[in-house]
């Protein structure tokens, strides 16, 4: 099994590189690694190239955004399973994808996900936020459940077949194609009770009150469209968030 680890960049040359060598340190050796770099401004592309490893393709150009770039990367991959490892993110060890591929051979999924521990920007050792997740029924989708998107692995037939990253969402495409894709698309997932991802604070829906709130309404367009539910979906997926603060 191959995969496709897509990683979309944009003026991060403080941390690409660790997420860069965090694919490259990983054991399992059918792996292909894109960088779909928004055409930074910054010394992002000089890291990238500094920390270039086999396997890994480059593609630097003006983009509309991290869903237009993971688009890119999909369209672009030729594995036979799709993974993320965002440029301000890394492997929680060097055997994820190996753990990652058992779990798809030993139960013949659509779909891999595991457990995700935010960490401090300045110090990455330290546990902020832990996320985990649990076993999927079709049923908690109306009580706001999703996997954490950063450790999500996908067939790409799967992704082709049911749609990529729609657009029209500026910061909840995530959400939304997950609903999709385990919604409408009925994909069978399978879970790993593990951290397979280290995330550090400060994603892009939580910058701000203002982004905070534009996540808030495209969470509920998402939960409509792909008919899941409605206001009391969305409160349950916010109020979920509390205990991960209290069980690191």
């Amino acid at each position: 099994m191959k995969i496709s680890i897509i990683t979309a960049v944009y003026n991060r040359e403080n941390t690409v590189a660790q997420a860069i060598n965090s694919v490259a340190k990983q054991t399992y050796p059918q792996i292909e690694h894109l960088i779909i770099d928004g055409a930074s401004s910054d010394g992002t592309m000089r890291e990238v190239q500094k920390f270039a490893h086999p396997g890994m393709r480059v593609l630097s150009e003006p983009d509309r955004g991290i869903y237009d770039a993971l688009n890119k990367g999909v369209r672009n991959s030729t594995g036979d399973v799709i993974g993320l490892m965002h440029s301000d993110d890394f492997f929680a060890n060097d055997d994820v994808l190996h753990t990652v591929s058992d779990a798809f051979h030993n139960t013949g999924a659509d779909a891999v996900y595991g457990d995700l521990d935010y960490v401090a920007a300045e110090d990455t050792s330290r546990v902020i936020r832990h996320w985990k997740s649990r076993e999927f029924t079709p049923r908690i989708l109306s009580r706001g459940w999703m996997p954490p998107h950063p450790t999500l692995f996908v067939r790409r037939e799967a992704i082709l077949r049911l749609g990529l990253y729609n657009t029209d969402y500026r910061i909840a495409a995530d959400y939304e194609a997950i609903l999709r894709w385990f919604g409408k698309g009925k994909l069978k997932p399978a879970y790993v009770p593990q951290v397979l991802v280290k995330m550090r604070v400060g994603g892009e829906s939580n910058r701000s009150f203002e982004r905070i709130l534009r996540k808030s309404r495209e969470d509920y367009r998402a939960l409509r469209t792909n008919g899941v539910g409605g206001v009391g979906a969305l409160a349950w997926k916010n109020l979920s968030k509390i205990p991960q603060f209290v069980s690191k």
